[in-house]
């Protein structure tokens, strides 16, 4: 075994990898068996950590996914279970019912969250929490726009189509990161990076583990040298004025019923003149 033990390897299945083959991607079981078992013999190991659900496809049964999820934990191929870009109602809803059957529980939730996407502050890292999952972001520097890479001459147009095989900033602007308001947040990354002498991955790697729900974030280095530079976040602590600072300039409305049930005038009408003080 050697190293094997010492590693924790973690992989996805849901996308297709035929495109004229409806077998071959989506949440069902077979499309499960197959990637686990491809993976298995691609990384010539005999069993993965950690196995995520990619993307909800919104059809396959949650009971047939769960179940077959539960097979593969017991066949001793894979050890956990999580679950990726799915919607909090839907993952809550899986995990009550792994709980009331004895399947295998769902351990960790895979979104995307930085700066530029705090809405999965609403629902998705709350549910997480109350319900046992560990959250891993993906994408923490937000495309990359928050290392600070880009400027608004950035954000003309290209003509070209936006697809996977793009440039960087043609996918950035493709999927909505790169805008005026994100290079807002990047430029308060980058002054805050400035005074306490850091890079802005750092300040922006080190905010992601400010959230208590977040276990790790995933970085997407490319070079030895930016990987050192990822890991340095480490190191960073971050003063409160500068979490206030990033807060401000990343502020997403709550929307309802969280902005609601936060009014003075809810609050009173739920518990009156009575004040819940915190130990």
């Amino acid at each position: 075994m050697g190293r094997r033990d010492r590693l924790v390897l973690a992989t996805k299945y849901t996308l297709s990898s035929q495109a004229d083959d409806p077998n071959s991607g989506g949440n069902h079981r077979k499309s499960m068996v197959r990637s686990v078992e491809r993976s298995l013999d691609r990384l010539k190991t005999d069993y993965l950590d950690l196995l995520y659900l990619h993307a909800w496809d919104a059809t396959t049964p949650v009971e047939e996914i769960l179940r077959a999820m539960d097979d593969l934990v017991r066949a001793g191929k894979v050890l956990y279970l999580g679950i990726s870009d799915t919607p909090a109602w839907q993952v809550s809803r899986m995990q009550a019912v792994a709980d009331l059957r004895g399947w295998s529980p769902l351990i960790a939730l895979q979104i995307e969250y930085s700066l530029l996407e705090r809405t999965v502050e609403r629902d998705l890292i709350p549910m997480a929490g109350e319900m046992g999952l560990g959250v891993v972001p993906w994408s923490p520097l937000g495309s990359g726009v928050l290392t600070g890479k880009y400027s608004h001459a950035d954000l003309a147009p290209t003509g070209a189509p936006v697809s996977a095989e793009g440039t960087r900033r043609d996918i950035a602007l493709g999927n909505g990161a790169l805008t005026e308001r994100s290079l807002g947040i990047a430029d308060a990354v980058k002054e805050v990076a400035a005074e306490i002498g850091t890079t802005p991955s750092r300040v922006a790697l080190a905010w992601t583990l400010l959230n208590p729900g977040v276990t790790s974030t995933i970085t997407g280095a490319r070079t030895a040298a930016q990987l050192a530079d990822n890991l340095g976040a480490l190191d960073v602590e971050l003063a409160d004025a500068h979490v206030a600072r990033l807060a401000a300039v990343s502020e997403v409305p709550l929307g309802f019923p969280h902005a609601f049930l936060q009014l003075p005038l809810t609050r009173h009408v739920v518990f009156g003149d009575v004040r819940l003080a915190s130990r």
